[in-house]
């Protein structure tokens, strides 16, 4: 079995905090997330509190080298019945493979292993048939050369990725899907990085491990059998296809893709007849959606309404931070209080918003009872505990709130046992997960992903200028979004507008991904741009909000030409059931709706109308994805536990001076 041995001088530790990523700690000690995880396999499912990581030196490989173990089989014989010590990670599988016996027969041999499973300092008995150790010769050492390494119990193995395989190989190899692959290792959605360790799903593969001798000191290769044939299928080309999703698609390289298909080396067409592979994907598989974060069917957007012959009445709760308290004992007035205290306004335009929704609810005569309760919360704690305690909220359908993401996760915890969904309505936060709790707004990465899924399923050359100061955007880029070119800049931050020039490339719309403070730099882009359009086709694109575009030193009317484009939680949305629900705001409210007032709207009416359709808010978290006001709620569940949600609009700025969502 193969792993990574590192001095011991050349190793540091690590402790999580609380909210860390792994990411951030790699970026803290100048490695790369790949490095710590070949340390840490076991930080792939997730990063715990308190847990201690092992790091290496700054080089990202310290003193690593890829060695294979030698395993020195000695099997004893007792009165003509072989025997075998249990050591140290070893399991059923290799055991059975040394012996070259049935699962069934060791087992039967041994019927302890059914109720406690394999222990380390256990003696096996080795039934008899074949009692020889498979690949052992007399005074010498077997040395097993794999780069299969079993983990634990369950038969999961993990595999390390070399340099030139791809995701339609590796699936190939292990006789799984892309999708299965994927949905295991959401990290590898947008690319597959080389060296970095895939969990996969199912038992290993049948390998066959060679035998040396220790005086000559060689290992042979494994032979690893894939003896089954891969059949293809005719598939027809539809609109708007480019040859990367095709790539994404059917989880083969562009390379590999062409092989199969050489008239696409000029070009992707509508109604193209490939040849794809049917053993890795079939028919009923293929999906051309893009899709953010993790591999999932996307769900098509539903509208609610209230769910006949439904009668039972339903019962939601909410946690609110108004703190009574502190506003009662507040000698200098509520006004004064309002002007000063920005979370109480916050919690206010959020509970107006929720209001309106329970009115909505009335008049649809949904049959929900719904409770409001003071949180009484702060980033250090709030009084859920005795809410739940004192008002039986473990028998509520649903709780909203509270704001903070521990207190959120606090709530969770204690309904847990119940299942009672939790909805997180304004945290950002990617904290501990709960199976019942649901993040109702995208997390950041997650909206960064989406845009590049977007540029790339338009067939877009993607250009990244990136000055100094947004070392972390341009380290997500490196290690996330394979193929990004970025524009050069000196080491003193100056940017070149010839060097961004030269990448454009004609007859693809070129996105020009902006990551930049700098009026300077800012202006210097756009100057580039606007300069360009009469020979290419190209657009701006920023990844997070950015102050500077809003100040009087950069023209609109170029943001607008460019057509501006970015990730978004919310749209502006025009329609005829948003002008009435700020209409009936305005009139209620003497004031139009700001954005925590609309969600406060949309996650309060979408949880009752979730209740509404005869199911548990669980199952429409899995079947429904809804849009409300200006939010979408497209519920996924997260490999490591809970809900989080992927509803993003892609919007941009339109010539005739509006905010649209792009197509």
């Amino acid at each position: 079995m193969s792993y990574s041995v590192f001095s011991q001088d050349k190793i540091s530790k690590h402790t999580v905090t609380k909210g860390e990523t792994i990411n951030q700690i790699a970026q803290k000690y100048k490695v790369t997330p790949y490095d710590i995880y070949k340390l840490n396999p076991d930080a792939q499912r997730g990063l715990k509190l308190d847990s201690v990581l092992l790091i290496p030196n700054n080089s990202g490989k310290a003193t690593s080298s890829e060695k294979s173990t030698a395993t020195t089989v000695t099997p004893k014989k007792s009165n003509g019945t072989i025997t075998h010590d249990v050591v140290a990670k070893e399991t059923l599988f290799g055991i059975e493979k040394k012996y070259n016996i049935s699962d069934e027969a060791l087992k039967k041999a041994n019927p302890f292993l059914e109720k406690d499973g394999l222990q380390i300092g256990q003696t096996l008995v080795i039934p008899s048939g074949n009692n020889s150790a498979k690949g052992t010769t007399k005074d010498s050492k077997t040395i097993l050369a794999t780069k299969l390494i079993p983990a634990k119990q369950d038969q999961y193995v993990y595999h390390d990725v070399l340099a030139k395989e791809t995701k339609y190989s590796i699936a190939k190899q292990y006789r799984i899907t892309i999708e299965e692959l994927e949905k295991r290792n959401p990290e590898v959605i947008s690319n597959l990085p080389e060296g970095y360790r895939l969990t996969i799903k199912g038992t290993a593969p049948k390998t066959i491990a060679t035998t040396t001798t220790a005086a000559k000191n060689e290992v042979k290769t494994p032979v690893i059998e894939t003896s089954k044939k891969v059949s293809y299928v005719d598939y027809q080309v539809k609109p708007k296809e480019t040859l990367y999703s095709l790539s994404r698609t059917f989880g083969l390289s562009q390379d590999e893709l062409i092989k199969l298909n050489p008239i696409l080396s000029g070009g992707v067409q509508e109604g193209m007849i490939l040849k794809v592979p049917a053993g890795i994907m079939s028919t009923a598989e293929i999906k051309t959606e893009t899709r953010p974060e993790i591999k999932e069917e996307v769900k098509e957007i539903v509208t609610l309404s209230k769910k006949r012959g439904s009668n039972d009445r339903k019962k939601i709760a909410l946690l609110l931070p108004f703190n009574l308290s502190k506003i009662q004992n507040d000698t200098t007035g509520t006004a004064n209080r309002l002007k000063k205290d920005k979370f109480l306004s916050m919690t206010l335009d959020f509970y107006s918003g929720a209001l309106m929704a329970i009115d909505s609810a009335k008049v649809l005569g949904l049959p929900i009872d719904v409770s409001i309760f003071d949180s009484q919360e702060t980033k250090n704690g709030s009084n859920v505990a005795a809410i739940i305690q004192n008002n039986r909220l473990q028998e509520t359908n649903a709780v909203i709130g509270p704001f903070y993401q521990s207190n959120a996760e606090t709530t969770a915890s204690l309904l847990k046992e119940n299942n009672v969904p939790v909805i997180s309505p304004l945290s950002k936060d990617q904290g501990n997960p709960f199976d019942n709790l649901y993040q109702t707004i995208p997390s950041n990465d997650l909206l960064k992903n989406v845009m590049f899924d977007y540029m790339r399923s338009k067939g877009g050359n993607i250009i990244a200028v990136v000055d100094k100061k947004k070392e972390s955007i341009r380290q997500y880029i490196q290690q996330n979004q394979k193929g990004v070119i970025f524009a050069p800049v000196t080491e003193a931050g100056d940017f070149n507008p010839a060097g961004l020039k030269i990448q454009f490339v004609p007859n693809r719309m070129n996105y020009v991904v902006m990551e930049t403070a700098n009026t300077a730099m800012v202006n210097a882009t756009i100057k580039v741009l606007l300069s360009s359009m009469s020979t290419y086709q190209v657009q701006l694109v920023i990844l997070e909000p950015n102050s500077t575009l809003d100040t009087d030193e950069v023209r609109f009317e170029s943001l607008t030409k460019l057509k501006l484009m970015y990730p978004s939680v919310s749209r502006e949305n025009e329609s005829p059931e948003a002008l009435i629900f700020e209409k009936e705001y305005r009139i209620k409210n003497k004031i139009n709706p700001n954005t925590y007032a609309t969600r406060g709207f949309d996650v309060t009416f979408d949880t009752m109308m979730r209740l509404s359709q005869g199911k548990t808010y669980e199952e429409t978290a899995n079947e429904i994805a809804t849009e409300q006001i200006d939010n979408k709620f497209q519920f996924y569940k997260k490999e490591d536990g809970g809900y989080a949600n992927r509803g993003v609009y892609i919007l941009y700025y339109d010539s005739d001076l509006t905010i649209k969502e792009a197509n």
